[in-house]
């Protein structure tokens, strides 16, 4: 049972490949040709149940000369083979992020200290050596900037762009020259200063620092399926619809990320640094360690240039089949307190997993 004989798991493995290559061919070879793939799998059947290595042996040769003659080899088998398995990792992985795990960029700060979005760093010295700059790039997702002028200049345009919806660049457009910056236009323009009509002077830096990337996490797309959204879950939601949002002109919607606050019905109200949901502090620590202020996290704020919970006495009842969302980074967010409760049907998924840069939030989101 333990110590199959090799002829005997040989036998076995020839079996299984007739078995396959009829499941496979059946609708294109000839019933000849069938016929005969059945007799050899019935054959090393019969062969396999005698245990002799010679019947096996005598069957493995038939096989081998009527596979060779019923399915020759192709040309560039190897290559055919590859490119089969290429298409299947695709597909499967197109399954996998439309049903079952979507990969999302963190954009901004609004979550932070539990996510980080993107964060940029200017410096006045020239980058380290290629060597840590690529370490810190594969562990921090940290990647070095620096543009110098290649003339007197002056900028006269800054576009950004997205490449497989994934990685974003900014092109900086001046009058001589071009530089091509792999961060977000919003960074350039608030962390390096960047802006039309900015004046240029030649061998002076453009853009000199580094940005480190914003967590790029998976989001669970199954689990809404089966189990409604709870209190307290980092969630992803589509803001098509939400008419509060404004979005960037041919952009139908984007994809949020923020703490789910309110359930429908809940009532709430914030009194800085403390949330009440339905009169009451929150039971669950995630809202706890946000309202303690300590760690990164500063409590709930209340604005009075927004819509909802603009001061201390103001309370939200959600509505039905409506969520309320806030950004842990209460001082820094826009969310439900600016546009709204999210609908129901907006609703994408549950942040599930920080898979990069393998920083201290590597892991559940929590």
């Amino acid at each position: 049972m333990f110590f199959t004989p090799r002829h005997i798991k040989e036998g076995k493995h020839y079996r299984h490949a007739v078995r396959r290559l009829i499941h496979y061919k059946e609708d294109i070879l000839a019933p000849a040709d069938l016929d005969t793939l059945r007799e050899l799998e019935a054959a090393m059947t019969a062969a396999l149940k005698t245990r002799k290595r010679e019947e096996i042996g005598k069957v493995i040769e038939r096989i081998d000369k009527q596979v060779g003659r019923i399915v020759p080899p192709m040309k560039d088998a190897g290559w055919r083979e590859n490119v089969e398995v290429f298409v299947v990792a695709i597909v499967i992985a197109a399954g996998v992020r439309a049903y079952f795990l979507q990969p999302f960029k963190i954009p901004t700060g609004s979550m932070q200290p539990t996510l980080y979005g993107i964060v940029a760093a200017p410096q006045k010295d020239p980058p380290p050596n290629i060597l840590q700059r690529a370490f810190e790039f594969v562990w921090l997702g940290r990647s070095y900037f620096n543009e110098v002028a290649k003339s007197d200049d002056i900028i006269l345009a800054i576009r950004e762009k997205t490449y497989l919806n994934f990685f974003t660049f900014t092109d900086i457009i001046g009058e001589n020259s071009r530089y091509t910056v792999f961060a977000p236009e919003v960074t350039l323009r608030s962390s390096f200063g960047i802006s039309e009509q900015k004046l240029l002077r030649k061998g002076e830096p453009i853009v000199r620092g580094y940005v480190d990337t914003g967590d790029q996490v998976f989001v669970d797309k199954m689990s809404y399926n089966f189990l409604p959204p709870q209190r307290g879950n980092v969630f992803v939601f589509k803001t098509k619809g939400i008419t509060g949002i404004r979005m960037p002109a041919g952009i139908d919607s984007q994809h949020y990320i923020k703490r789910l606050a309110g359930m429908p019905g809940d009532t709430l109200r914030i009194a800085a640094p403390q949330l009440f949901i339905n009169g009451a502090l929150p039971s669950e620590w995630v809202f706890q360690r946000v309202i303690a202020a300590k760690d990164g996290y500063q409590g709930y704020s209340n604005f009075a240039q927004a819509d909802y919970l603009t001061t201390a006495d103001s309370t939200f009842r959600v509505p039905a089949k409506s969520y309320f969302a806030l950004g842990d980074n209460s001082y820094h967010s826009s969310d439900s307190r600016f546009w709204g409760p999210v609908p129901e049907q907006n609703i994408a998924g549950r942040g599930l997993f920080v898979y990069w840069p393998f920083s201290k939030r590597w892991g559940l989101i929590r």
